[in-house]
């Protein structure tokens, strides 16, 4: 199992962010993670990342324990945060050096996520010049440098337009058959038309988790659905 997630509570305080969560996401799932603001997403997300500890509970990525090998787990996830922070003042290929140095990860990887992410003609600029869709695929190329075996993507399509949504998504979609991606968004038809499974979270409980093919043949609208369950 690439995400082993198994009762799993964080507290600000004594506001529960999460209660009890449990999950499993295998190798070559691209699952969509929706709920309301303030459902605890980005929470779990940074607890999978090794940002944020949890209060109660265990996850394992790729079998090891985000507790006990955060380092090694950092090397085996590629994470795309909602405001992902960047150096505008740098040039494209010259920050992707940059991290590829962080990771150790070969020179080479940096033309080849260029190209993979298609910023082939823009490499040569500052990102702070960069349209919002082009420093997605900045972050996207950011975070598949040291080709990790789970990509955490926090929002990935927020912002985009309709050109430039139907890219980020094929390109995901693309990247999600070799690997294991857990990418957040508010738009129902992305979760449709890139991810093979839905996991719904509300008040820091998981409320749905269906098969997107399932929820096709039961002819389940998601947007109704989501709805209904987190109202």
């Amino acid at each position: 199992m690439s995400i082993s997630i198994k009762n799993v509570s964080k507290f600000y305080g004594e506001q529960p962010a999460l209660q009890s969560v449990s999950l499993n996401i295998k190798k070559g799932e691209v699952v969509g993670f929706l709920g309301p603001n303030g459902a605890g997403k980005s929470t779990l997300m940074k607890i999978i990342t090794c940002y944020l500890s949890a209060n109660e509970g265990q996850v394992k990525v790729c079998g090891k324990d985000v507790q006990e090998d955060s380092l090694s787990i950092r090397s085996k996830v590629g994470y795309l945060p909602e405001h992902n922070p960047m150096y505008l003042e740098m040039y494209i290929k010259e920050y992707l050096e940059f991290i590829a140095g962080v990771y150790n990860s070969p020179k080479e990887r940096v033309s080849e996520m260029i190209n993979i992410t298609g910023i082939t003609a823009e490499q040569h600029k500052k990102i702070g010049e960069l349209s919002k869709g082009y420093r997605q695929r900045v972050g996207l190329a950011a975070a598949l440098i040291h080709n990790p075996e789970v990509l955490i993507l926090d929002e990935p399509t927020t912002g985009l337009d309709p050109n430039q949504l139907s890219e980020i998504r094929s390109l995901i979609k693309k990247i999600g058959k070799n690997k294991t991606v857990l990418l957040s968004t508010h738009i129902m038809q992305e979760v449709d038309k890139m991810c093979s499974r839905v996991v719904i979270i509300n008040k820091g409980k998981i409320v749905d988790d269906q098969s997107i093919s399932y929820l096709q043949e039961k002819g389940v609208d998601l947007e109704t659905h989501f709805h209904k369950l987190t109202q």
